[in-house]
């Protein structure tokens, strides 16, 4: 009898790989290249206009001038744009505390129940976020729930507000962005081997330091990857600082908005998105090299 050769077969996988590979690039051809072209456009068109002026109507005119650029330095454009690094860091920690336990306790004794559960977190933020941001002030006002509970039970006094204060903004980018941290970290443990959370057990003892040495490190890509999803657009968001910060905690993206619309200066407002965007540049970069790293060490 006439036996296989194991080379036979393979031939027409690869050729039937490369084919499919190759499928793939033209299909994700157009949408890159729509993306990637707008991209760009709007990044020359926002350059290009940082360096123009305004006419005595307000109407943005091209140019070669740099006093957009160098009004970037003044003292009060530096405070806001620190508040917004401040807050978008807080937010980002507190989004990476609360979504731990709920993606933990979901990929790991979620059971039959998975999808619905993810479902259930995923789909009120199918809301629009400016709807659900009006409802979360709602939530956290002076004669709201939280407070009148709050009051209630000792913790708080007549005088205790949160909206109108730093804690409102950062409330609100957390209940807005959470879901962004949640969805990284449930795919970093759906694919962790539960194995090694049974060795760490034998080796570390407590679930404290198993968590610490053994869960945490398997799972810190999905983790980075949610405090980039987070902090993006947590730093230029401008609706929570609007509604439940009031006009002594604006954020980067308030002082755009503001140029843009209401100071009609074009200009100013575009030298300001490019220094937000350098700044995101700068964090994004740091994650690639982290993730790139990371995928070396993994290979080795």
């Amino acid at each position: 009898m006439a036996q296989r050769t194991p080379s036979a077969p393979s031939r027409p996988q690869r050729g039937s790989s490369a084919s499919g590979a190759r499928l793939w690039t033209w299909l994700m051809l157009p949408g890159t290249l729509w993306m990637t072209g707008f991209l760009i456009a709007s990044l020359v068109l926002v350059a290009t206009l940082a360096l123009g002026t305004t006419d005595p109507l307000g109407n943005p005119r091209f140019g070669l001038n740099f006093s957009n650029i160098t009004a970037l330095a003044d003292p009060a454009y530096r405070i806001v744009l620190l508040r917004s690094l401040g807050y978008a860091l807080i937010a980002c920690v507190i989004c990476l505390l609360v979504a731990y336990p709920v993606s933990y306790a979901i990929a790991l004794h979620g059971g039959r129940f998975k999808n619905l559960l993810i479902a259930a977190i995923v789909v009120p933020f199918f809301a629009n976020y400016l709807v659900r941001m009006y409802g979360w002030s709602v939530v956290l006002s002076d004669g709201g729930p939280l407070l009148r509970t709050l009051r209630a039970v000792g913790l708080a006094d007549g005088n205790t507000k949160i909206l109108q204060s730093g804690v409102g903004v950062v409330a609100g980018l957390v209940y807005g962005f959470v879901v962004f941290m949640i969805i990284p970290l449930y795919a970093a443990l759906e694919r962790m081997d539960l194995s090694l959370i049974e060795a760490g057990r034998d080796l570390y003892g407590g679930p404290l330091r198993t968590f610490l040495f053994v869960t945490l490190p398997a799972t810190r890509q999905g983790a980075a990857a949610g405090a980039v999803l987070v902090f993006l657009p947590a730093m230029g968001d401008f609706v929570s600082a609007q509604l439940m910060g009031g006009p002594d905690q604006i954020m980067i993206g308030n002082l755009i908005q503001d140029k843009f619309f209401e100071g009609q200066n074009w200009p100013l407002g575009s030298a300001l998105t490019m220094l937000m965007m350098a700044v995101l540049f700068i964090g994004m970069l740091g994650y690639l090299r982290r993730t790139r790293k990371d995928e070396a060490e993994a290979t080795q």
